[in-house]
């Protein structure tokens, strides 16, 4: 993951470093990216009557990165991981699902923090995040009974394969 001043803004996916500066100045970078998508969607949503809760066709371009940032914005926890892909932190992760266009979001942490215990409640909290703009969010068992969401575009809007 590169840095911000290096690429712009990222959203945490989860899959990344812990969060370097989680307090106000990183707050108010997700706040600007957050609005500039709300922005985005008034101004190329016109043929809906709520246009904030359609994703627009660069969300659906950039499905990982989208769902992230609505996840992010809501105030919700990114897991992480270390330089060696071990996991540090308690939080979603976000990652392209298993169909075209589909973004998977699962609920992760180290060994011991209990992670498989919070997704019950964590991951619904994920869901209507996710709902109220629009993206249709279902939950599943995968292996081990974990839970998970598989996060697509609203019905009507086109798929396009891209993460």
């Amino acid at each position: 993951m590169s840095t911000a001043d290096e690429t712009g803004f990222e959203p945490a996916t989860g899959d990344g470093p812990p969060l370097s500066d989680p307090g106000s100045k990183r707050a108010g970078a997700v706040r600007t990216a957050y609005e500039g998508m709300l922005q985005i969607r008034r101004l190329t949503n016109t043929e809906h009557a709520e246009p904030e809760r359609v994703p627009a066709s660069w969300e659906l371009h950039r499905t990982v990165r989208a769902v992230a940032l609505a996840l992010e914005a809501a105030g919700l926890p990114p897991s992480a991981v270390d330089a060696s892909g071990r996991r540090v932190a308690l939080g979603y992760r976000v990652g392209p699902g298993e169909s075209s266009g589909s973004v998977r979001v699962e609920w992760l942490g180290p060994s011991g923090s209990g992670a498989a215990h919070d997704e019950e409640e964590a991951l619904p909290r994920c869901a209507e995040t996710l709902r109220r703009l629009g993206w249709t969010a279902l939950l599943y068992r995968g292996p081990r009974r974990r839970r998970f969401l598989e996060v697509e575009p609203p019905p009507g809007r086109p798929r396009t394969g891209r993460v």
